[in-house]
């Protein structure tokens, strides 16, 4: 359930929060929270305040403590931090998974299918952080099966582009995905997006990221294919 933030919800007592939306709209019979939750107008509601509510109308409340990742606290501002930086080994590591997008296969130029590397446009949902640009080894679901691939951020200088653009290179992979929601995951970044003297150098060093994305997606354990 997402919830939109408006000026009527943000004006909620941490009671009324409970009982309006927590307790008649969801139907909660139990609460999961973290240890320094604030919710409700001016963000009066604290873990205490839901213990107190849940016993009196009926509902548990459990706690999660912190964590801890090489002796700092894991936060949405480190994770946040890592994946502006490109580093999605530490992200990883934070959130205990990939850090993944999820966008709409749309309609490109088809430019990747000339050079032999046919390519899935992604329009990511809004709002989502991306990392920086540049070229990734990446892993997906479709139809079932994990595929690994490699995908691109940027404006694909070597064309004289001006818009960010998102495009994953699934490997040994020949389907039509136009229009299909993907969700993608970022494994590593293989290097910063650069400038090429023209469509055979831009081949050949796709080529090679192609090659170091299999030999990094190759050492990665097997998860799931239902992962997402």
């Amino acid at each position: 359930v997402v919830q939109r933030f408006t000026r009527a919800f943000a004006a909620l007592t941490p009671e009324q929060f409970v009982e309006d939306f927590l307790l008649r709209h969801l139907e909660v019979m139990h609460v999961v929270v973290g240890y320094n939750v604030r919710f409700g107008r001016n963000r009066a509601g604290s873990v205490e305040t839901l213990q107190t509510l849940g016993a009196r109308l009926g509902f548990g409340v459990d706690v999660v403590g912190p964590v801890e990742v090489d002796g700092r606290q894991v936060s949405s501002t480190r994770l946040r931090e890592a994946v502006q930086a490109g580093d999605m080994r530490q992200a990883r590591r934070l959130v205990g998974r990939p850090y993944a997008l999820r966008g709409r296969v749309v309609l490109g130029d088809r430019r990747g299918r000339t050079l032999g590397f046919p390519t899935a446009n992604l329009h990511p949902r809004p709002r989502l952080a991306l990392p920086p640009d540049g070229v990734y080894a990446v892993s997906s679901v479709i139809d079932g099966r994990r595929q690994p691939g490699v995908l691109n951020i940027g404006i694909r200088p070597t064309f004289g582009g001006a818009r960010r653009t998102v495009e994953a290179h699934f490997l040994d992979f020949a389907g039509d995905l136009y229009r299909r929601w993907l969700v993608v995951e970022f494994i590593e970044r293989l290097r910063g997006e650069s400038v090429f003297a023209g469509p055979e150098a831009l081949k050949a060093a796709i080529a090679a990221d192609v090659a170091r994305a299999r030999r990094v997606l190759a050492a990665e354990p097997t998860p799931a294919a239902g992962g997402h």
